[in-house]
């Protein structure tokens, strides 16, 4: 098997005059299955449909668009595998330096939204060709939504691209449902009864509920929060209804999910004869170096984390691979010419979610107005079965040296199953000198809002994880992951985290700030100022200087930190963690707060004991 073809000549090279389908994607062409461009033309192709792929077109000149002429069926578009404008730009709007996802890490060779780029230069040069959009930049821009760089409320995506047709969430069975239709002569508006789609109308006389407008949405943010909610409510493929979006003159439409695929379907996803690297035309991907070697096991999170968009892509459902599927992948990768031993990772959103939360969710789907971790449900089944058995025979596999884990693990599953044998072969065998974790916060109201257990539960987990390593003579660290600002965070919350921090002696070195992105129940927090969940207000922090001290609150100990520190210590009126007590966090330095001023009055008989304590 060939890679398939990238231009023309390639196209003709391969027996294509024409080919039913260009795939147009913003990422670089890498056949590997972890990236959707390839699941999707590889899925087509085994059904019998020929794609191109135009990789990273030059959007500013046309003959790249032009080059395989009309495709039967139509073009499909795609930004690539992460939201284009967080590929494009730090939490601070800051344009970053590097592309992985573009040869040698190279920026620039996308633009902002390609879905909307790429998709309005097609219906211009191809205005009688169906342009169907998808991937994880539509697939949560399908509704209308807050934007964070736009500092606005966008209009669906659909609307915006002037696209036929959206494909949502995970689309291998989408995708070929769609073109069977198409190939049976109906029109891409005509494929309004295939889940997973979303589709304009002016006629919705058939279906009696609706979401509120765009306008409603825009203009008034409680009504927005609404709209979240009810959309949250219905990401289950059995429990979810249609939804419809009101705009002037049109209604879009969002259909039922796509069901999660069964093993069987799974399976046969990740058999199909990817050459599990990047295009020969191009010098080096740096996004192919983590999952080359990886494996993925499973798909959807039931873990339902806040500030996650994983629940409105994938849902709640998790759908798993059988363990003859994993191996079989994992002797191919054993076969490749620089594979060195070592699998990088087996697992997906979460690692150890290797089953349905309940046995109900297969039948029922899952429930509308009940978490399944947070707060733990008490039909929640805990089984690491399967998995250790999986994890097992990868290890027993000729080539294979190491198997590592480096999906996330959800610690309050792995305390939750009463039998530690997973727990114990975790640290005897796949960790590689370091486990990280995301605990994300201390405080129990920001912890609430993130949708995440209470500290209790960490600690218990920490101790626990430190016993086994001892047990088994081990030396293996704990990092965990943190974040600041996340709705619901104040400064005495990002105190109270530093407290934490001081107390354990640990600096993390990278510190996550909460990033708004579409799709997320945070983000809709951080919009609004409300829990769309309760529609209780939450505290927000906006303003840069708040991030940055929350931020520097993580990071007390670093000497560039300290202004920053001190005054958030200050605002929130803790200056008694100012000095040189135990418990402070920061001594006290007159030369760097008062900008070398070193005989100050102090304002008040707080701060002279403090002075009194750092001299």
């Amino acid at each position: 098997m060939t890679f398939l073809p990238t231009n023309r000549e390639e196209m003709l090279e391969q027996g294509f005059e024409q080919v039913d389908f260009v795939y147009v994607c913003g990422d670089a062409y890498v056949d590997h299955p972890s990236f959707g461009c390839a699941i999707i033309t590889r899925t087509l192709q085994a059904y019998g449909y020929s794609c191109a792929i135009l990789a990273q077109p030059d959007w500013h000149h046309d003959e790249e668009f032009l080059q395989f002429g009309t495709p039967r069926l139509g073009f499909l578009v795609s930004a690539g595998n992460i939201d284009s404008m967080v590929n494009h730009y730090s939490v601070n709007k800051r344009r970053r330096d590097k592309d992985s996802y573009s040869d040698d890490g190279v920026m620039g060779r996308r633009p902002d939204r390609p879905t909307i780029v790429y998709t309005q230069i097609l219906k211009r040069l191809f205005p009688q060709s169906p342009v169907l959009v998808g991937g994880i930049e539509a697939s949560l821009r399908r509704l209308a939504h807050y934007d964070y760089w736009d500092d606005k409320v966008r209009r669906s995506i659909l609307i915006d691209s002037q696209a036929d047709l959206l494909m949502y969430g995970m689309g291998e069975n989408t995708i070929i449902e769609v073109a069977e239709a198409l190939n049976s002569g109906l029109r891409a508006e005509d494929c309004c009864f295939i889940r997973g789609c979303v589709y304009k109308t002016k006629d919705i006389s058939l279906i009696p509920d609706v979401l509120p407008s765009f306008e409603e949405v825009k203009n008034d943010k409680v009504m927005y929060a609404k709209s979240f909610q009810i959309q949250h409510e219905n990401i289950d493929a059995i429990a979810a209804h249609v939804l419809i979006e009101p705009y002037d003159g049109w209604y879009v439409v969002q259909n039922k999910p796509p069901l999660p695929l069964t093993q069987q379907e799974m399976d046969f996803t990740y058999s199909l004869p990817y050459e599990r690297t990047f295009h020969p035309k191009y010098h080096y991907i740096p996004a192919i170096e983590e999952v080359q070697f990886s494996l993925v096991s499973n798909r959807g999170c039931f873990g339902s984390c806040a500030f996650c968009a994983i629940t409105h892509h994938q849902g709640r459902v998790i759908s798993t691979r059988s363990k003859e599927s994993l191996l079989a992948e994992a002797k191919s990768i054993t076969e490749m010419p620089n594979f060195k031993g070592y699998i990088h990772d087996v697992g997906g959103p979460t690692a150890n979610f290797s089953r349905t939360a309940c046995d109900k969710q297969l039948k029922y789907g899952a429930c509308v107005h009940r978490e399944c971790l947070s707060p733990k449900c008490p039909n929640l089944v805990v089984d690491h079965s399967d998995y250790v058995d999986i994890l097992r025979s990868l290890r027993a596999l000729p080539k294979v040296k190491k198997v590592f884990i480096r999906s996330g693990i959800r610690y309050d599953y792995l305390m939750y199953d009463k039998d530690d044998t997973f727990f114990e072969e975790l640290v005897q065998y796949h960790i590689s000198g370091q486990l990280k974790v995301a605990p994300e916060h201390i405080s129990p109201k920001v912890l609430d809002k993130m949708g995440k257990p209470h500290k209790e539960l960490y600690l218990k987990f920490v101790d626990k994880y430190h016993e086994i390593n001892k047990k088994y003579n081990k030396r293996q660290f704990l990092v965990p992951y943190l974040m600041s600002s996340h709705p619901g965070s104040d400064l005495n919350a990002a105190i109270e985290l530093a407290q934490y921090l001081k107390k354990i002696h640990y600096t993390p070195q990278q510190v996550q700030d909460f990033y708004p992105t579409p799709g997320t129940r945070a983000t809709c927090m951080y919009y609004t100022g409300l829990d769309p969940q309760t529609m209780q207000p939450v505290y927000v922090a906006r303003t840069y200087e708040e991030k940055a001290m929350q931020r520097a609150l993580m990071q007390f100990t670093y000497p560039q930190n300290y202004q920053l520190v001190y005054k958030a210590l200050k605002t929130a009126g803790r200056l008694d963690l100012v000095g040189n007590t135990p418990k402070c966090l920061i001594p006290y330095r007159s030369d760097l707060i008062h900008g070398g001023k070193r005989h100050v009055k102090p304002q008040d008989r707080k701060t002279k004991k403090h002075l009194k304590q750092g001299m």
